[in-house]
């Protein structure tokens, strides 16, 4: 536990939270909805700083990340705690649980950053649960791991408030930003916050202003968020406000958590949303969570031949050279060379 970043005193001894946008005012021994930042005698505290729930190696597909570092393994950590409490919400036990959770382990920055080195990983990410609650922790790692030469990768759903991005985003190589829905009545049903704005906000700001990689996941959930309108001006929107070049995920819905009464999204409607976002001039654009779908795979947009051929996490087939199509020439974008994956000198 230490004092908290990106906090005001109120009256009362209550305190206002200005890390995300809900901007909790906090009364004395209460805590904010994310759960791990708690006001203990007019002074905000994260509860959960160096408190490791999970801890992997993991393909940089699995973020997911299909163009940066294709191949590489991400050495992946993750804590307790949401902002945001989305009822479909696959790692629901860590998200919703706070510093009680009875497996959290202790680490330092220093520890991340020499573990992700001893397997020999290229990037270290803050994934699982959501990393910007846990603000103070990746901030330090992610500063000690650049002076290591490692990369930093958030995935996250981008709801944080502008300041204490501008102040993470030097040191943040990538972002997966995971947007919920089209529309804010989903973001208050489903996730339990007001909007999808700041999100939208962080990720042109990520891209546009700091040059992070930033690649874009849209969970397609049954009779919530699946119409063709909704997908075609998120396409839109992200040609517009982002870039046609952005990577964009539709992943296909699974039973989770608080909403085991729908059921999984049909395949033909992940494959309408992939032709509705090729429509609207995304020129990556790939399907999640149905291997072996040949929409896995990148394919370049002037040739159209697959460069990248994959199945799930695995690279198969790699057909980009000095980042450019091997068959036309085209410049396509991708950071950082393939990587055959391995894991402390064992090679997939």
């Amino acid at each position: 536990m230490r004092e908290a970043m990106y906090w005001e005193s109120l009256e009362n001894n209550r305190v206002r939270c200005h890390l995300c946008p809900l901007n909790c005012i906090i009364d004395e021994g209460k805590r904010g909805s994310c759960k791990v930042r708690k006001n203990i005698d007019g002074i905000l505290y994260t509860l959960n700083y160096g408190k490791v729930s999970s801890m992997a190696l993991d393909p940089i597909e699995k973020k997911p990340l299909f163009h940066f570092y294709p191949g590489s393994c991400a050495f992946s950590i993750g804590t307790v705690g949401c902002n945001m409490h989305c009822k479909h919400c696959q790692n629901w036990e860590i998200s919703q649980a706070d510093e009680r959770f009875p497996y959290l382990q202790d680490a330092t920055p220093e520890a991340i950053v020499s573990l992700a080195k001893h397997y020999e990983c290229e990037s270290i990410a803050y994934t699982y649960n959501e990393p910007t609650i846990w603000y103070e922790f990746v901030l330090d790692t992610a500063k000690l791991a650049k002076k290591a030469g490692l990369n930093n990768i958030l995935v996250t759903n981008g709801y944080i408030n502008e300041e204490p991005f501008r102040e993470l985003a030097p040191y943040i190589d990538a972002m997966n930003i995971d947007i919920k829905a089209f529309d804010d009545k989903f973001y208050m049903k489903i996730a339990s916050v007001p909007g999808g704005e700041p999100s939208r906000r962080i990720a042109k700001i990520a891209k546009k202003e700091f040059g992070i990689h930033v690649e874009l996941t849209y969970l397609i959930i049954p009779t919530l968020n699946d119409k063709e309108d909704e997908i075609r001006t998120f396409a839109r929107w992200v040609v517009e406000e982002i870039g046609d070049d952005t990577p964009v995920h539709f992943s296909r819905f699974f039973p989770q958590y608080r909403l085991t009464n729908l059921p999984p999204t049909p395949v033909e409607t992940v494959e309408m949303a992939y032709r509705v976002a090729k429509e609207e001039g995304l020129k990556f654009v790939y399907i999640g969570n149905i291997p072996g779908h040949p929409g896995e795979h990148t394919y370049c947009p002037k040739c159209g031949k697959p460069l990248i051929v994959r199945w799930g996490f695995t690279i198969e087939e790699y057909h980009i050279k000095d980042g450019k199509c091997k068959y036309c020439g085209e410049q396509i974008p991708i950071v950082g060379d393939y990587r055959k994956r391995h894991y402390k000198g064992m090679w997939w």
